[in-house]
């Protein structure tokens, strides 16, 4: 039975000690920790975006981002992984019955994650496909039982299948155990993701284990939730992550300039007029962001309820409140560092590793700037590009 929405966003806040607890294991390992994994299960933090019917809670977006938010106070990576792994849950609407609850079912329940290809392709045969492919950035592959990977779908003969006009892509799902993974995910930041890329080779994939991504003739499961693209889900809770690493570095400012007297100064920073004026705009910007968001996402989630669809317009709004929200959380966290002075270069405090995870976060897709140019466009009368919206 699945738990009532509240309480995930309760769970989660009761194991935000215990996962900052972690935060130095998660970072040396790449990847989190097997006990914190076990936890994470066990609150149930994997299957907040699957369907009811398989235990899931079927929560909404709004609070979705909050139990994000929630965990990036305690580590990003732990809170990035969530994310990642729920937004590829949702799969499970498209799914048929059985096959979902092969994938997702079980104790601790399935968990999916995938990846972007640099190549790849699916081609037909009896029965289904078969795949062979390069997928990257794979966030919380190494904690998953299921992977997946997009690809053109192509005949025996090497023609690509068309469907409504367009080249077809399917996203097809397969054991963890069938890949070979490749070990890439050394970076300055979100090191504990684990964002590893893998390798399938000419591995058969049958048909009812293959889909395509958020195309409602396929949907399965008819729940307001599943009206919501991938995409939606996955722009909100990474600026989910964005705020509240933000808000960590923040906290963690007012909590230094209590104390902290600069060299050359006579008096804390906080008695300064500059630091008072500017953590006020700080304030500001990461609670007017954080509102924007999570106020849209209720009032599409109100009308998705009474419509069961989502709209461009709707689907505009959301991408700019979360591309609005991961760049004004970048910003706060930047004053929060900068101000800190040096303090925050020493390895010692989390200043360091918090600026690395928002960096990071911003320089992945959720935090490209040209998704304003696509919102401008559509609030100008002008076609955007739909790809990421």
């Amino acid at each position: 039975m699945s738990e009532p929405v509240h309480d995930a966003l309760d769970r989660a806040r009761d194991l935000a000690p215990r996962i900052a607890a972690a935060a130095d294991e998660i970072e040396r390992q790449r990847r989190l920790p097997d006990p914190l994994v076990g936890a994470l299960h066990d609150a149930g933090l994997f299957r907040m975006l699957l369907p009811r019917a398989l235990g899931g809670a079927e929560l909404d977006p709004a609070t979705f981002v909050q139990v994000t938010e929630a965990i990036a106070r305690a580590d990003a990576s732990a809170a990035w992984v969530i994310c990642q792994t729920n937004g590829c849950s949702m799969t499970a609407a498209y799914l048929r019955p059985d096959v979902a609850r092969k994938i997702f079912g079980g104790e601790p329940a399935g968990v999916l994650a995938w990846g972007p290809p640099t190549m790849s392709r699916a081609v037909v045969e009896d029965g289904g496909y078969r795949l062979s492919g390069t997928f990257n950035f794979a966030s919380g592959s190494r904690h998953a039982s299921w992977l997946g990977g997009q690809a053109p779908v192509v005949e025996a003969d090497g023609t690509p299948r068309r469907r409504h006009g367009a080249a077809e892509r399917r996203t097809l799902l397969f054991p963890a155990a069938s890949v070979t993974m490749q070990d890439v995910w050394h970076t300055i930041g979100l090191r504990g993701t684990g964002s590893d890329s893998f390798v399938v080779t000419d591995l058969f994939v049958p048909q009812e284990h293959s889909f395509a991504r958020d195309d409602p003739a396929e949907r399965r499961y008819r729940a307001p939730l599943y009206c919501f693209p991938q995409g939606s889900l996955y722009a909100s809770g990474f600026a989910g992550v964005a705020m509240g690493i933000a808000r960590s570095l923040l906290e963690d400012f007012v909590a230094l300039a209590t104390d902290k007297t600069p060299r050359g100064y006579s008096r804390p920073l906080r008695e300064s007029a500059v630091t008072q004026s500017l953590v006020a705009q700080a304030e500001a910007r990461l609670g007017a962001a954080r509102v924007y968001l999570l106020s849209s996402l209720r009032e599409n989630w109100s009308a998705v309820g009474r419509t069961r669809a989502l709209g461009l317009d709707q689907r505009v709004t959301i991408r700019l409140a979360a591309s609005h929200a991961i760049r004004q959380a970048r910003e706060v966290a930047d004053f929060a560092y900068h101000a800190a002075g040096g303090t925050a270069v020493f390895t010692s405090n989390a200043f360091e590793r918090r600026f690395r995870d928002i960096h990071t976060v911003s320089q992945q897709l959720q935090g490209r700037d040209d998704h304003f140019e696509a919102v401008g466009k559509f609030l100008l009368g002008l076609e955007p590009d739909t790809t990421f919206l």
